[in-house]
């Protein structure tokens, strides 16, 4: 017990120490008198820094690539690109299979109001949607009905054969709860939030009614005849939707933009007759082979024990990736280059791993874990971003409250200029499953989330269509970069293992304490319909 309370009072005691050299006052970014007493360090400020690559590859993830959907030939396209460029560079890099996905590849769509009035819509054809069997299609829109109970519905349902139907809530505004905050009368802010949330509220019923749910929904409309689904689920920005996958199997889905849908709607309600014109080419590809990318540097002394760089490399297709998670994969790749050329004996093996069918449910890293017990068991650390392109600015032990000392030690010999946004929040709590840090700590692993600044993350770019290249900060993504690759060759370095003692008590719901998360399972057979 007492040798338990002095590491933790050595964490306690370094973890300021880390935390004051984050802070105005101190010293500024390093410059070309920046000194350390390590060499390393400062290699690797000069090449993350100064002879940055992040930007050359980045365009080409992004713009040439484009986005990673699993299942798709784009995933592949951005694997085999990645275990190209690791082997250019000298590092030993393979796909690492571990399981089969539904395979389907995007073509061409539009989507087009032609009554009462013609107008190009904002709309796209969602991933796994299938085509128009090669011509357009063309129908009235109309609204999902408001019906007094399941039967009602099946009483219904021959009312959509020949229709789109629409079974989103529309919004009676896109324009953002900042914007109305700031220039509305207080009252009228009010009211309208009133208005709209019992709208939500009714429209929500409304779908519970039908008996149906978010899955089942768009197959009951499609065998009832429908021509197609429309669906818009708004992030709160400006013409944006959040955007996931197709439910039907036979007829298209399309995703509309805020305005586009609410455009629909209101002539729908209006009883004006909306018609559009849909056309979408898709191939569904059978089932196609699933894999990670996972490239090493062998540990010289301690090979057996293991610092792992996370991120994952699929995405949603409507945009191109690009803050989630093309910037975790530009930066753990970067990474490793710098650490190639500057460290490329290290002392533990250094592995990188990008992970597919994170979107998913964190299938990749899960098969990883599962088929890689003896990596898990040897994880001195492992470092995964997964959100955004903003600096690191969060970094716990994850409920490894004795990890803080190594942590903080870490962090105090990273320049100031890296540290200084960090939260380094002690003891911290283990990831429940937002990101594929969480298929190691629940064995008690250390696996470190590295926490970016928003960067209106969730409002604009978290799986929408405006997740795009142009959105990246790439000074924050260097620095990133850098300050992984510092990290891994500390962790690498240190000569105390990484303790894996959990924090007694976890804050849980309600003022009842939590319990560690349990390891979940990867699917390893994607469904014919995800």
């Amino acid at each position: 017990m007492r040798r338990a309370f002095l590491v933790l009072a050595a964490a306690l005691l370094l973890a300021p120490a880390a935390a004051t050299a984050q802070f105005p006052g101190m010293q500024g970014p390093p410059g070309p008198g920046f000194t350390s007493d390590n060499p390393v360090i400062r290699r690797i400020w000069s090449l993350g820094m100064d002879s940055s690559q992040t930007y050359r590859l980045a365009q080409v993830l992004l713009d040439s690539i484009g986005p990673r959907l699993v299942g798709s030939p784009s995933y592949q396209s951005a694997g085999d690109w990645l275990v190209n460029t690791y082997r250019a560079w000298g590092i030993t890099a393979r796909q690492e299979r571990y399981g089969t996905w539904a395979g389907w590849r995007r073509g061409r769509s539009y989507i087009s109001l032609m009554a009462p009035r013609v107008r190009t819509l904002e709309g796209t054809m969602l991933a796994f949607s299938p085509n128009t069997g090669g011509r357009p299609v063309r129908g009235e829109v109309i609204l999902l009905p408001d019906v007094a109970d399941s039967a009602a519905f099946r009483a219904w349902l021959p009312s959509a054969r020949g229709k789109f139907v629409a079974i989103d809530y529309p919004e009676p505004t896109c324009r953002p709860d900042t914007a109305w905050r700031e220039y509305a009368l207080p009252s009228t802010y009010d009211q309208m939030r009133n208005d709209r949330q019992a709208a939500r509220t009714a429209w929500a019923r409304r779908t519970t009614r039908t008996g149906a749910n978010a899955r089942t929904l768009p197959l009951r409309l499609e065998e009832a005849g429908a021509l197609g689904v429309l669906t818009s689920q708004w992030s709160g920005g400006y013409g944006v939707t959040r955007i996931f996958n197709a439910y039907t199997r036979r007829v298209p889905t399309f995703d509309l933009s805020c305005e586009d849908y609410g455009l629909v709607a209101r002539l729908a309600q209006n009883n004006q007759h909306p018609q559009v014109e849909a056309f979408a080419e898709s191939e569904s590809l059978g089932d196609q082979p699933t894999f990670n990318v996972v490239a090493e540097l062998p540990g010289t002394e301690l090979p057996n024990e293991y610092v792992l760089l996370s991120a994952h490399l699929d995405s949603w297709d409507a945009g191109s990736g690009a803050t989630d998670n093309g910037t975790g994969t530009v930066i753990m790749l970067e990474a490793m280059r710098i650490l190639k050329q500057v460290y490329p004996n290290p002392r533990r093996t250094i592995l990188v791993g990008h992970w597919n069918s994170e979107e998913q449910g964190l299938n990749g890293s899960r098969g990883f874990a599962a088929d890689h017990p003896n990596i898990v068991q040897g994880l001195q650390a492992a470092f995964n971003q997964d959100n955004g392109t903003g600096r690191i600015a969060t970094l716990s032990p994850a409920g490894l409250w004795m990890a803080s000392g190594n942590l903080a030690r870490w962090l105090a010999q990273v320049p100031a200029a890296l540290t200084r946004p960090i939260n380094f929040g002690v003891p911290g709590s283990p990831s429940g499953g937002g990101s594929d840090n969480a298929s190691f700590i629940c064995s008690g692993a250390p696996a470190f989330g590295v926490g970016s600044s928003p960067w209106d993350y969730f409002q604009y770019t978290w799986h929408t269509g405006r997740d795009t290249f142009d959105k990246l900060s790439f000074d924050d993504v260097k620095m990133n970069a850098t300050l992984v690759a510092m990290l891994t060759y500390l962790a690498s370095e240190d000569r105390e293992q990484v303790s894996r003692e959990r924090r007694s008590v976890l804050p849980g719901r309600q003022g009842q304490p939590g319990t560690w998360p349990e390891c979940g399972q990867p699917m390893r057979t994607g469904p014919a319909n995800p």
